[in-house]
Parts: C-alpha cells; sequence; structure tokens
C-alpha cells in the first residue's frame, strides 16, 4: 500500500475533521466546530449521509467545501413543531430570541426548540433546523486519515471518546 493511498478515506478508515458552515448568499458561519470530531469511514456518521459520501475518496490535509441544499438535507418543514405560548408561562431565563430550549414529548422523547420571536405577549419556539430554506456551504478539513483499529471499527470512532471506558 503507498502512503497515499493510507491517506485516502474509504470504508474501514478512522477520519478526523472539523467543518464549518457558511451562508451560501451571505458568506456569515453559522455553525464552527473547531475541535475535531472523529468517526470510522463506513462505520457510522457523524455528518449527514449525503455529506459523509462525498468524503470518499478524499485525502489527509483536503479541504472540501460542499453546496448543500438543506431543504434536500432535512427533508421538508413541519409546522407542527412551531409552538406559540404565552410569555407568562414560560419560565424567564427562555425569553429570549435565539435560545434554544429542550423539551420533552408526551412519550419522553427529546427535541431541541429555538426561540423564534417574541411579540407582545406570545413566545414562538420552533423545533425545525435553523437552516432550513438555507442553501448554505460546508467546508470540511480533513486532518487525519489512517486505518482504524478493530475496537475504533467496533465503537464507531475514537475509543477515547467513550465516557464509560
Amino acid at each position: 500500500m503507498t502512503e497515499t493511498s493510507a491517506n485516502i478515506i474509504t470504508d474501514g478508515k478512522y477520519v478526523e475533521l472539523t467543518y464549518l458552515v457558511r451562508d451560501s448568499k451571505t458568506g456569515d458561519v453559522l455553525t464552527e466546530i473547531s475541535r475535531p470530531l472523529s468517526y470510522v469511514h463506513g462505520v457510522n456518521e457523524i455528518l449527514a449521509p449525503t455529506i459523509t459520501r462525498e468524503l470518499e475518496g478524499k485525502a489527509q490535509g483536503q479541504r472540501v467545501d460542499l453546496l448543500v441544499d438543506c431543504n434536500e438535507l432535512y427533508g421538508p418543514r413541519d409546522e407542527s413543531l412551531v409552538i406559540t405560548e404565552k410569555v407568562a408561562v414560560v419560565p424567564r431565563e427562555y425569553r429570549q430570541v435565539g435560545t434554544q430550549i429542550l423539551m420533552e414529548n408526551n412519550l419522553g422523547q427529546m427535541k431541541s426548540f429555538l426561540v423564534t420571536k417574541i411579540e407582545g405577549d406570545k413566545i414562538t419556539f420552533d423545533g425545525n433546523n435553523p437552516l432550513y430554506g438555507r442553501e448554505v456551504i460546508y467546508q470540511v478539513k480533513v486532518l487525519l486519515v489512517r486505518d482504524a483499529t478493530g475496537e475504533e471499527k467496533e465503537y464507531g470512532g475514537n475509543v477515547g471518546a467513550n465516557p464509560e471506558r
């Protein structure tokens, strides 16, 4: 195996990467992950499947820029995830636009909501992904590519990252 093929993303490779997401129209950075994320390619995905597929065949040290339509990435907007309440029934610490809140449904499932609007005595929470309706650029920097160990393949990434170990 040549040195270059050892550092190419294929199934069974341990990969470390960072990324940022930019709005394609304004260029504004919407999300930035600067602490390396790790995964084993073909075993698990830490990014959306369409993005992970685009990383196949890329090399260590390479930056990959991907234009992504978030409507395709996250599916259709779900208006049932938009909730309006009276401000008075909402705890004070959640009464600010941009605040993220973890809510539990009647089945015990957790979902993240964002305060999107406060008008008069009404506050609106939206459980849709905040990137809906946007076209964004994922800028992924491939920091490390190497053969995964058997334990990493079983775990799906960095074994040291497992808090139970």
